[in-house]
């Protein structure tokens, strides 16, 4: 199954005042802060990369694998009603992440 764009605009609405990108990929989402890749919905879901910081922003959250394979993230969804945390520990991971790498310049054809 895989995750609605209307879940994609309720989650982005909850956490209104972060500047979050979303990008579908293979039927799920990655939701993009300050261009890294900070949280994933996967079947209508939302799981936090669990940094220290998220970890410490929410402590006692479950956990679960966005897809099978997967490394273990925190599952927030149900913690949406009260956003606060949750936009604590988002600001929180982007912050604990290395900044993106600059793209490579494609190389022209001659």
């Amino acid at each position: 199954m895989s995750t609605r764009a209307d879940t994609i605009d309720h989650i982005t609405d909850a956490l209104g005042p972060l500047p979050l990108n979303a990008r579908r990929m293979f039927g799920e989402y990655a939701l993009y802060l300050d261009g890294k890749v900070v949280a994933l919905v996967c079947d209508d879901e939302l799981f936090l990369k669990p940094t220290p910081g998220a970890l410490a922003a929410l402590p006692g959250f479950p956990t679960g694998h966005p897809y099978p394979g997967a490394k273990l993230h925190l599952r927030v969804t149900e913690a949406l009603d009260d956003p606060g945390p949750v936009i604590a520990a988002l600001k929180a991971i982007a912050a604990d992440l290395p900044a993106p790498k600059p793209k490579k310049p494609k190389a022209q054809i001659k």
